[in-house]
Protein backbone atom coordinates (compact mmCIF):
# COMPACT_ATOMS: atom_id res chain seq x y z
CA UNK A 1 0.00 0.00 0.00
CA UNK A 2 0.67 3.56 -0.85
CA UNK A 3 2.24 5.11 2.61
CA UNK A 4 2.03 8.75 2.37
CA UNK A 5 1.97 12.56 3.91
CA UNK A 6 1.98 15.93 4.15
CA UNK A 7 4.57 18.22 4.59
CA UNK A 8 5.46 21.67 5.49
CA UNK A 9 6.22 22.88 1.87
CA UNK A 10 8.56 25.35 1.33
CA UNK A 11 7.42 27.93 -0.97
CA UNK A 12 7.14 31.41 -2.99
CA UNK A 13 4.95 34.13 -1.74
CA UNK A 14 2.35 34.57 -4.63
CA UNK A 15 3.39 37.62 -5.42
CA UNK A 16 7.34 35.84 -6.75
CA UNK A 17 5.73 32.48 -7.68
CA UNK A 18 6.66 33.69 -11.41
CA UNK A 19 9.91 34.84 -11.01
CA UNK A 20 10.88 31.93 -8.84
CA UNK A 21 8.94 29.05 -10.80
CA UNK A 22 11.08 27.42 -13.19
CA UNK A 23 11.12 24.73 -16.10
CA UNK A 24 13.31 21.43 -14.50
CA UNK A 25 16.87 21.37 -14.62
CA UNK A 26 17.01 18.66 -17.25
CA UNK A 27 15.05 20.05 -20.03
CA UNK A 28 17.63 22.83 -20.99
CA UNK A 29 21.44 23.47 -20.76
CA UNK A 30 23.13 25.71 -18.66
CA UNK A 31 23.50 28.61 -21.42
CA UNK A 32 19.59 28.46 -21.52
CA UNK A 33 19.27 28.76 -18.37
CA UNK A 34 21.61 31.32 -17.81
CA UNK A 35 19.43 33.53 -20.71
CA UNK A 36 16.33 32.16 -18.99
CA UNK A 37 17.41 33.66 -15.20
CA UNK A 38 18.94 37.42 -16.97
CA UNK A 39 17.98 39.94 -14.89
CA UNK A 40 16.19 38.05 -12.55
CA UNK A 41 17.64 37.06 -9.27
CA UNK A 42 14.59 35.28 -7.68
CA UNK A 43 14.68 32.56 -10.41
CA UNK A 44 15.07 28.79 -8.70
CA UNK A 45 17.42 27.85 -11.61
CA UNK A 46 20.55 29.84 -9.42
CA UNK A 47 19.85 27.07 -7.24
CA UNK A 48 18.50 23.76 -9.53
CA UNK A 49 21.40 25.38 -12.26
CA UNK A 50 23.92 27.11 -10.12
CA UNK A 51 26.58 26.70 -12.53
CA UNK A 52 24.71 29.81 -14.28
CA UNK A 53 26.20 32.08 -11.63
CA UNK A 54 30.02 31.05 -13.12
CA UNK A 55 31.55 32.31 -16.37
CA UNK A 56 30.21 30.11 -19.10
CA UNK A 57 31.96 26.80 -19.61
CA UNK A 58 32.74 26.50 -15.64
CA UNK A 59 32.33 22.65 -14.74
CA UNK A 60 28.70 22.45 -13.40
CA UNK A 61 30.04 19.35 -11.50
CA UNK A 62 32.69 21.04 -9.42
CA UNK A 63 32.17 21.41 -5.54
CA UNK A 64 32.60 25.47 -5.88
CA UNK A 65 29.03 24.76 -8.07
CA UNK A 66 27.11 22.59 -5.57
CA UNK A 67 28.49 24.82 -2.52
CA UNK A 68 26.55 27.93 -4.44
CA UNK A 69 23.10 25.91 -4.65
CA UNK A 70 23.10 25.66 -0.87
CA UNK A 71 24.19 29.03 -0.90
CA UNK A 72 21.61 30.16 -2.96
CA UNK A 73 18.96 28.43 -1.29
CA UNK A 74 19.69 29.76 2.09
CA UNK A 75 19.54 33.02 0.64
CA UNK A 76 16.11 32.68 -1.12
CA UNK A 77 14.96 32.06 2.26
CA UNK A 78 16.81 34.73 4.12
CA UNK A 79 15.30 37.47 1.74
CA UNK A 80 11.60 35.93 1.76
CA UNK A 81 11.48 34.63 -1.82
CA UNK A 82 11.05 31.10 0.07
CA UNK A 83 8.93 30.81 2.89
CA UNK A 84 8.54 27.58 4.97
CA UNK A 85 4.55 26.69 5.51
CA UNK A 86 3.80 26.43 8.77
CA UNK A 87 1.73 23.29 9.60
CA UNK A 88 1.54 20.46 7.35
CA UNK A 89 -0.13 20.25 4.01
CA UNK A 90 -1.09 18.07 1.11
CA UNK A 91 -1.24 20.37 -2.40
CA UNK A 92 -3.56 20.36 -5.52
CA UNK A 93 -1.26 21.24 -8.59
CA UNK A 94 -3.20 21.61 -12.32
CA UNK A 95 -0.97 21.62 -15.47
CA UNK A 96 -3.46 23.28 -18.50
CA UNK A 97 -1.94 22.87 -22.06
CA UNK A 98 -4.06 23.33 -25.20
CA UNK A 99 -7.28 23.47 -23.71
CA UNK A 100 -6.55 20.37 -21.84
CA UNK A 101 -6.21 20.27 -18.02
CA UNK A 102 -4.75 17.80 -15.15
CA UNK A 103 -4.78 18.24 -11.56
CA UNK A 104 -1.96 16.10 -9.34
CA UNK A 105 -1.66 16.41 -5.57
CA UNK A 106 1.76 16.68 -4.07
CA UNK A 107 2.66 14.17 -1.62
CA UNK A 108 5.91 13.26 0.49
CA UNK A 109 6.22 9.91 -0.65
CA UNK A 110 8.03 7.30 1.10
CA UNK A 111 11.35 6.24 0.50
CA UNK A 112 10.76 1.92 1.92
CA UNK A 113 8.19 2.07 -0.69
CA UNK A 114 11.26 2.97 -3.65
CA UNK A 115 12.80 0.54 -1.92
CA UNK A 116 10.34 -2.27 -1.82
CA UNK A 117 9.04 -1.94 -5.41
CA UNK A 118 5.65 -0.59 -4.11
CA UNK A 119 6.46 2.46 -5.94
CA UNK A 120 6.95 1.24 -9.47
CA UNK A 121 9.18 1.70 -12.51
CA UNK A 122 9.46 1.11 -15.92
CA UNK A 123 13.14 2.59 -17.47
CA UNK A 124 16.60 1.49 -16.20
CA UNK A 125 18.46 4.36 -14.12
CA UNK A 126 22.26 5.39 -14.84
CA UNK A 127 24.37 5.52 -11.44
CA UNK A 128 25.97 8.35 -12.75
CA UNK A 129 23.03 10.39 -13.57
CA UNK A 130 21.44 8.95 -9.74
CA UNK A 131 24.79 10.51 -8.41
CA UNK A 132 24.59 13.55 -9.30
CA UNK A 133 21.29 14.01 -8.26
CA UNK A 134 22.03 12.51 -4.88
CA UNK A 135 24.51 15.26 -4.37
CA UNK A 136 22.03 18.30 -4.94
CA UNK A 137 20.02 16.44 -2.28
CA UNK A 138 22.48 16.04 0.09
CA UNK A 139 23.85 19.27 0.06
CA UNK A 140 20.76 21.06 -0.28
CA UNK A 141 19.23 18.97 2.98
CA UNK A 142 16.23 19.58 0.21
CA UNK A 143 13.83 17.77 -2.52
CA UNK A 144 14.07 21.05 -4.45
CA UNK A 145 11.84 19.59 -7.53
CA UNK A 146 9.14 17.36 -7.41
CA UNK A 147 9.26 13.49 -9.46
CA UNK A 148 6.24 12.57 -11.27
CA UNK A 149 4.04 10.08 -10.54
CA UNK A 150 0.60 8.35 -11.57
CA UNK A 151 -1.87 5.96 -9.38
CA UNK A 152 -4.71 3.73 -10.56
CA UNK A 153 -8.00 6.22 -10.72
CA UNK A 154 -9.81 6.58 -7.20
CA UNK A 155 -12.83 8.15 -6.80
CA UNK A 156 -12.53 9.45 -3.38
CA UNK A 157 -9.39 11.34 -4.50
CA UNK A 158 -11.26 12.73 -7.29
CA UNK A 159 -14.21 13.92 -4.99
CA UNK A 160 -11.32 15.59 -2.98
CA UNK A 161 -9.57 17.26 -5.84
CA UNK A 162 -12.93 18.77 -6.85
CA UNK A 163 -13.68 19.79 -3.65
CA UNK A 164 -10.13 21.73 -2.88
CA UNK A 165 -10.02 22.80 -6.85
CA UNK A 166 -13.75 24.46 -6.46
CA UNK A 167 -11.80 26.80 -4.02
CA UNK A 168 -9.06 29.84 -4.98
CA UNK A 169 -6.09 28.77 -5.76
CA UNK A 170 -2.84 30.31 -4.28
CA UNK A 171 -1.21 30.35 -7.45
CA UNK A 172 -2.27 30.80 -11.14
CA UNK A 173 -0.49 31.73 -13.62
CA UNK A 174 0.78 31.42 -17.84
CA UNK A 175 4.24 30.26 -17.90
CA UNK A 176 6.39 31.65 -21.06
CA UNK A 177 5.79 28.15 -22.78
CA UNK A 178 2.25 28.65 -22.85
CA UNK A 179 1.59 26.14 -20.92
CA UNK A 180 -0.99 26.79 -17.19
CA UNK A 181 0.12 26.23 -13.92
CA UNK A 182 -2.61 26.09 -10.33
CA UNK A 183 -1.99 25.49 -7.17
CA UNK A 184 -4.18 24.95 -4.06
CA UNK A 185 -2.97 24.52 -0.27
CA UNK A 186 -5.09 21.71 1.29
CA UNK A 187 -5.50 23.47 4.70
CA UNK A 188 -8.27 21.22 6.43
CA UNK A 189 -7.33 18.65 8.81
CA UNK A 190 -10.10 16.19 8.13
CA UNK A 191 -9.23 16.36 3.92
CA UNK A 192 -5.95 15.95 4.65
CA UNK A 193 -6.51 12.58 6.88
CA UNK A 194 -8.64 11.04 4.10
CA UNK A 195 -6.09 11.74 1.57
CA UNK A 196 -3.22 9.97 3.48
CA UNK A 197 -5.92 7.32 4.70
CA UNK A 198 -7.07 6.78 0.71
CA UNK A 199 -3.16 6.79 -0.56
CA UNK A 200 -3.02 3.83 2.07
CA UNK A 201 -5.77 1.94 -0.31
CA UNK A 202 -3.60 2.48 -3.33
CA UNK A 203 -1.46 -0.68 -3.81
CA UNK A 204 1.49 0.81 -6.40
CA UNK A 205 2.87 4.33 -6.97
CA UNK A 206 3.80 4.32 -10.43
CA UNK A 207 6.63 6.56 -12.14
CA UNK A 208 5.62 8.23 -14.90
CA UNK A 209 8.31 10.72 -15.44
CA UNK A 210 11.94 10.72 -13.30
CA UNK A 211 13.49 8.30 -12.48
CA UNK A 212 17.07 9.52 -12.27
CA UNK A 213 15.31 12.05 -9.40
CA UNK A 214 13.01 9.54 -7.95
CA UNK A 215 16.36 7.02 -7.29
CA UNK A 216 18.14 10.29 -5.76
CA UNK A 217 15.40 10.98 -3.60
CA UNK A 218 15.33 7.72 -2.02
CA UNK A 219 18.77 6.59 -2.12
CA UNK A 220 19.36 10.03 0.19
CA UNK A 221 16.67 9.07 2.54
CA UNK A 222 17.93 6.05 2.11
CA UNK A 223 21.67 6.57 3.32
CA UNK A 224 20.32 8.98 6.17
CA UNK A 225 18.56 6.28 7.78
CA UNK A 226 21.71 4.01 7.95
CA UNK A 227 23.64 6.82 9.41
CA UNK A 228 21.44 7.68 11.74
CA UNK A 229 22.02 5.35 15.18
CA UNK A 230 18.42 6.62 16.57
CA UNK A 231 16.46 6.07 12.65
CA UNK A 232 13.02 5.14 14.12
CA UNK A 233 11.28 5.66 10.70
CA UNK A 234 9.23 8.74 10.93
CA UNK A 235 11.93 11.00 10.42
CA UNK A 236 10.92 13.61 7.78
CA UNK A 237 14.35 12.33 5.12
CA UNK A 238 11.90 9.13 5.00
CA UNK A 239 10.02 11.07 2.46
CA UNK A 240 10.58 12.15 -1.13
CA UNK A 241 8.65 15.35 -2.76
CA UNK A 242 6.28 14.12 -5.73
CA UNK A 243 3.20 14.95 -7.71
CA UNK A 244 0.88 11.77 -8.33
CA UNK A 245 -1.90 12.52 -10.92
CA UNK A 246 -4.66 9.84 -11.52
CA UNK A 247 -3.68 7.60 -14.24
CA UNK A 248 -6.60 8.62 -16.70
CA UNK A 249 -5.72 12.55 -16.24
CA UNK A 250 -2.19 11.75 -18.02
CA UNK A 251 -1.66 11.61 -21.59
CA UNK A 252 1.92 10.02 -23.15
CA UNK A 253 3.06 11.76 -26.29
CA UNK A 254 4.85 10.51 -29.36
CA UNK A 255 8.46 10.13 -28.74
CA UNK A 256 9.86 9.95 -32.53
CA UNK A 257 12.73 8.80 -34.08
CA UNK A 258 15.07 10.45 -36.83
CA UNK A 259 18.15 8.75 -38.13
CA UNK A 260 21.28 9.85 -40.38
CA UNK A 261 21.75 7.70 -42.88
CA UNK A 262 20.29 4.19 -44.35
CA UNK A 263 22.89 2.11 -43.86
CA UNK A 264 24.29 2.08 -47.33
CA UNK A 265 20.78 0.98 -48.68
CA UNK A 266 19.18 3.58 -51.40
CA UNK A 267 16.00 4.89 -50.53
CA UNK A 268 14.06 2.22 -53.19
CA UNK A 269 16.06 -0.68 -51.67
CA UNK A 270 15.18 0.24 -47.86
CA UNK A 271 11.55 0.63 -48.56
CA UNK A 272 11.30 -2.73 -50.37
CA UNK A 273 13.15 -4.17 -47.51
CA UNK A 274 10.48 -2.76 -45.28
CA UNK A 275 7.61 -4.32 -47.18
CA UNK A 276 8.77 -7.58 -45.48
CA UNK A 277 7.19 -6.89 -42.69
CA UNK A 278 5.32 -3.75 -42.97
CA UNK A 279 2.11 -2.63 -45.41
CA UNK A 280 3.78 0.00 -47.03
CA UNK A 281 1.76 2.86 -48.53
CA UNK A 282 2.91 5.97 -50.16
CA UNK A 283 1.30 8.91 -48.62
CA UNK A 284 2.56 11.66 -50.72
CA UNK A 285 3.88 14.91 -49.38
CA UNK A 286 1.24 16.02 -46.84
CA UNK A 287 2.26 15.41 -43.10
CA UNK A 288 1.13 11.96 -41.96
CA UNK A 289 0.52 10.48 -38.67
CA UNK A 290 0.47 7.33 -37.05
CA UNK A 291 -3.08 5.73 -37.32
CA UNK A 292 -3.36 3.48 -33.68
CA UNK A 293 -0.87 0.50 -32.46
CA UNK A 294 1.47 -0.62 -34.85
CA UNK A 295 1.16 1.42 -37.86
CA UNK A 296 4.07 4.45 -38.34
CA UNK A 297 4.72 6.81 -39.96
CA UNK A 298 7.85 7.30 -42.33
CA UNK A 299 9.57 10.75 -43.89
CA UNK A 300 11.91 9.82 -46.80
CA UNK A 301 13.26 12.00 -49.22
CA UNK A 302 10.36 14.55 -49.26
CA UNK A 303 7.37 11.87 -48.71
CA UNK A 304 5.37 10.44 -45.76
CA UNK A 305 4.52 6.23 -45.79
CA UNK A 306 1.85 4.59 -43.72
CA UNK A 307 3.89 1.85 -42.15
CA UNK A 308 1.50 -1.38 -40.73
CA UNK A 309 3.59 -4.19 -39.17
CA UNK A 310 2.37 -7.66 -40.41
CA UNK A 311 0.47 -9.95 -38.08
CA UNK A 312 2.77 -12.30 -37.03
CA UNK A 313 6.03 -9.70 -36.37
CA UNK A 314 4.74 -8.75 -33.10
CA UNK A 315 3.73 -10.13 -29.62
CA UNK A 316 0.09 -8.78 -28.05
CA UNK A 317 0.10 -10.65 -25.14
CA UNK A 318 3.99 -9.26 -24.54
CA UNK A 319 3.49 -6.49 -22.41
CA UNK A 320 7.05 -5.78 -24.51
CA UNK A 321 6.57 -6.66 -27.61
CA UNK A 322 3.31 -5.19 -28.16
CA UNK A 323 5.31 -2.41 -27.89
CA UNK A 324 5.71 -0.12 -31.47
CA UNK A 325 8.74 1.11 -30.23
CA UNK A 326 10.01 -2.37 -29.52
CA UNK A 327 8.71 -3.31 -33.13
CA UNK A 328 10.36 -0.46 -34.70
CA UNK A 329 13.51 -0.51 -32.92
CA UNK A 330 14.27 -4.88 -33.84
CA UNK A 331 12.44 -4.49 -37.62
CA UNK A 332 14.08 -1.35 -38.65
CA UNK A 333 16.08 -0.11 -36.43
CA UNK A 334 18.21 -3.04 -35.77
CA UNK A 335 17.47 -5.38 -38.64
CA UNK A 336 17.85 -2.42 -41.37
CA UNK A 337 19.93 0.28 -40.08
CA UNK A 338 22.36 -1.67 -38.17
CA UNK A 339 21.49 0.30 -34.84
CA UNK A 340 21.82 -1.63 -31.90
CA UNK A 341 22.06 0.39 -29.08
CA UNK A 342 19.87 3.51 -28.85
CA UNK A 343 21.48 4.54 -26.41
CA UNK A 344 24.99 5.04 -27.41
CA UNK A 345 24.07 5.21 -31.24
CA UNK A 346 25.11 8.40 -32.90
CA UNK A 347 23.43 7.81 -36.05
CA UNK A 348 19.77 8.49 -34.00
CA UNK A 349 18.63 11.25 -32.20
CA UNK A 350 15.03 11.50 -30.77
CA UNK A 351 12.38 13.77 -31.13
CA UNK A 352 9.74 14.47 -28.19
CA UNK A 353 6.14 14.93 -29.94
CA UNK A 354 5.84 18.37 -27.93
CA UNK A 355 7.38 19.21 -31.17
CA UNK A 356 5.18 18.13 -33.76
CA UNK A 357 5.94 15.81 -36.98
CA UNK A 358 7.05 19.14 -39.10
CA UNK A 359 10.26 19.05 -36.78
CA UNK A 360 10.82 15.59 -37.79
CA UNK A 361 10.12 16.66 -42.10
CA UNK A 362 12.57 19.99 -41.05
CA UNK A 363 15.69 18.00 -40.16
CA UNK A 364 15.44 15.36 -42.70
CA UNK A 365 14.82 18.25 -45.32
CA UNK A 366 17.82 20.02 -44.11
CA UNK A 367 19.80 17.34 -44.87
CA UNK A 368 20.97 16.54 -41.17
CA UNK A 369 18.91 13.24 -41.65
CA UNK A 370 18.38 10.64 -43.98
CA UNK A 371 14.69 9.58 -42.23
CA UNK A 372 12.32 10.45 -39.66
CA UNK A 373 10.23 7.82 -38.15
CA UNK A 374 7.06 8.60 -35.89
CA UNK A 375 5.07 6.21 -33.51
CA UNK A 376 1.94 6.06 -32.32
CA UNK A 377 2.20 7.22 -28.27
CA UNK A 378 2.54 4.69 -25.67
CA UNK A 379 -0.97 4.58 -23.16
CA UNK A 380 -0.91 4.35 -19.49
CA UNK A 381 -2.42 1.18 -19.48
CA UNK A 382 1.01 -0.52 -21.13
CA UNK A 383 3.28 1.52 -18.82
CA UNK A 384 1.07 0.43 -15.90
CA UNK A 385 1.25 -3.06 -17.27
CA UNK A 386 5.34 -3.02 -18.21
CA UNK A 387 5.90 -1.95 -14.47
CA UNK A 388 3.64 -4.49 -12.97
CA UNK A 389 5.28 -7.22 -14.70
CA UNK A 390 8.73 -6.07 -13.23
CA UNK A 391 9.63 -5.00 -17.19
CA UNK A 392 11.67 -2.57 -18.45
CA UNK A 393 10.57 -0.07 -21.41
CA UNK A 394 12.88 0.37 -24.46
CA UNK A 395 14.90 3.81 -24.40
CA UNK A 396 13.16 6.63 -25.08
CA UNK A 397 9.75 5.26 -25.27
CA UNK A 398 7.20 7.85 -23.58
CA UNK A 399 7.21 11.78 -23.80
CA UNK A 400 5.17 13.44 -20.87
CA UNK A 401 3.79 17.09 -21.52
CA UNK A 402 3.54 19.46 -20.10
CA UNK A 403 6.29 19.32 -17.67
CA UNK A 404 6.30 20.05 -13.43
CA UNK A 405 7.27 23.44 -13.01
CA UNK A 406 9.65 23.41 -10.69
CA UNK A 407 9.46 25.80 -7.50
CA UNK A 408 6.72 25.98 -6.71
CA UNK A 409 6.69 24.15 -3.64
CA UNK A 410 10.43 22.50 -1.61
CA UNK A 411 10.48 19.55 0.66
CA UNK A 412 13.27 19.86 3.57
CA UNK A 413 14.27 16.55 4.77
CA UNK A 414 14.57 17.79 8.51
Amino acid sequence: MAKVKPFRGVRPPREYVTEVASRPYDVLDSEEARQEAAGNPKSLYHIIKPEIDFAPGHDEHSPEVYEKAVENFNAFQKNGWLVQDDKEHYYIYAQTMNGRRQYGIVIAANVEDYMNGNIRKHELTRRDKEEDRMKHVRVQNANIEPVFFAFPDNKELEEIIRTVTAGTPEYDFVAPDGFGHTFWVIDDDALISRVTAEFARIPYLYIADGHHRTAAAALVGNEKARLNPNHCGDEEYNYFLAVAFPASHLKIMDYNRVVRDLNGLSPAEFLEKLEHNFEVIDKGELVYEPSGLHNFSLYLEGRWYSLTARPGTYDDADPIGVLDVTISSDLILRDLLGITDLRSDKRIDFVGGIRGLGELKRRVDSGEMAMALALFPVSMKQLMDIADTGNIMPPKTTWFEPKLRSGLVIHKLD
